[in-house]
């Protein structure tokens, strides 16, 4: 339809295969046959005790005006810098913060606030898939840049290889979501040093916008290393839905580094609320702001989901998976035997398991495999993975 907007119809584009995929993926299967699905990250138990009491009591009005229109209000600001603070040993402030409708709301704030049309943003390949469609609604460029063959780690050369005149942001997704892998120290100051010198040569800042969803959710001990701790420029964006898995409750946050240059930060701050009200008044709702005191010291059960992980990854590595053993998220990534992961979905499929192809993260030879499921699911799917290895 012509009197559609360009960006709107561009954005559809973007994000269309992930719809059909959602709209499709169970429609010939009786839900009486499904073993598992280990698709997206929703929850398959109840939601978390401390949750549901929690917001319960949010909803009760402890005031006359618990319901009138709230921006990001200042306690649950002051509660995430204080967790920042103790959490990334940065010196944040509540200036920093903007409270978000998730970390969908916080990414569409940071490219709001920094992109114009025809500006460019590095995002990794693979990686979320959401990215484009959010650029491609504000006349933004996606450049996808590969992460290293077989490790994913961040390729700092491919990266300076794609930077051009127009680059503004570059994401870095870390824990990495579809891979696990959490970046280094070391490769994020290569990053670093890679991007400082960058901006200087093109005559403009590049920011960093460190994509941390999942950051409390990290197995075998793994350290993790915000870039906000190593490069200055750089915003973080964070949800509250992962770690509660809770993703239907829409609240996280934006937070820019508090080693930026002062300048670039007091911008920043200055025009977050205005960038959030001009995309439809974009702030969770008055119960959200008002638990995040509580809700910080909540957290889904890591040591079953790393178990989760064990379980699944010893199996299908025995029967021959070629697999990245993540170290974060909850998300288990392979190469798909005969390395068609959209044949190797549909076979599952049959069998009532349910996987996500890499046709959806543009690598059409791997899959994912969401941990979310019970440890039930998890053991009725074995079956159909080894059936699928042609063991």
């Amino acid at each position: 339809m012509s009197f559609l907007s360009q960006r709107s119809r561009s954005a559809s584009d973007e994000i269309r295969p992930v719809f059909e995929f959602f709209a499709g993926y169970r429609a010939d299967v009786p839900d009486e046959n499904v073993r598992a699905d280990l698709t997206f990250g929703n929850p398959h138990e109840m939601p978390l005790p401390g949750l549901v009491a929690c917001l319960k009591d949010r909803a009760e009005p402890h005031s006359v005006d618990w319901f009138a229109y709230k921006t990001s209000e200042e306690e649950p600001r002051t509660a995430v810098a204080d967790t920042l603070r103790a959490e990334l040993g940065l010196p944040f402030t509540p200036e920093d913060i903007a409270m978000t409708a998730g970390a969908f709301g916080a990414i569409a704030a940071a490219f709001s606030m920094l992109l114009d049309p025809g500006d460019e943003c590095i995002t990794p390949l693979p990686g979320w898939f959401c990215y484009s469609t959010m650029l491609a609604a504000r006349g933004a460029r996606t450049v996808p840049v590969p992460l290293s063959e077989g490790t994913f780690e961040l390729d700092v050369a491919a990266i300076e290889a794609a930077i051009t005149a127009r680059t503004r942001i570059v994401v870095v997704n870390t824990p990495h979501n579809p891979t696990g892998v959490i970046y280094s120290r070391e490769r994020l100051s290569e990053l670093a040093d890679m991007l400082t010198a960058k901006s200087e040569e093109i005559g403009h800042p590049i920011f960093v916008l460190s994509d941390e969803p999942y950051r409390r959710i990290r197995f075998d001990g793994h350290s993790f290393t915000s870039p906000a701790a190593i490069y200055a420029r750089t915003l973080i964006d964070y949800s509250y839905g992962k770690i509660l898995l809770a993703p239907g409750l829409r609240i996280g946050y934006l937070a820019i580094s508090p080693l930026m240059p002062e300048d670039e930060r007091t911008a920043l701050q200055s025009i977050m609320t205005t960038t959030q009200v001009s995309e439809g008044w974009a702030f969770p709702d008055a119960p959200l702001q008002y638990a995040i005191g509580d809700l910080e010291k909540l957290s889904i059960d890591i040591g079953a989901l790393e178990a989760r992980r064990d379980r699944m990854h010893g199996a299908l590595t025995q029967w021959g998976y070629d697999l990245t053993k993540p170290a974060g998220t909850f998300y288990l990534w392979g190469r798909a035997p005969g390395g068609d992961s959209a044949a190797f979905a549909e076979a599952l499929a049959r069998d009532g398991v349910f996987i996500m192809p890499g046709t959806l993260f543009d690598r059409p030879s791997d899959f994912r495999i969401c941990l979310t499921a019970t440890s039930e699911m998890i053991e009725a799917s074995l079956p159909a993975f080894k059936a699928a290895a042609g063991i």
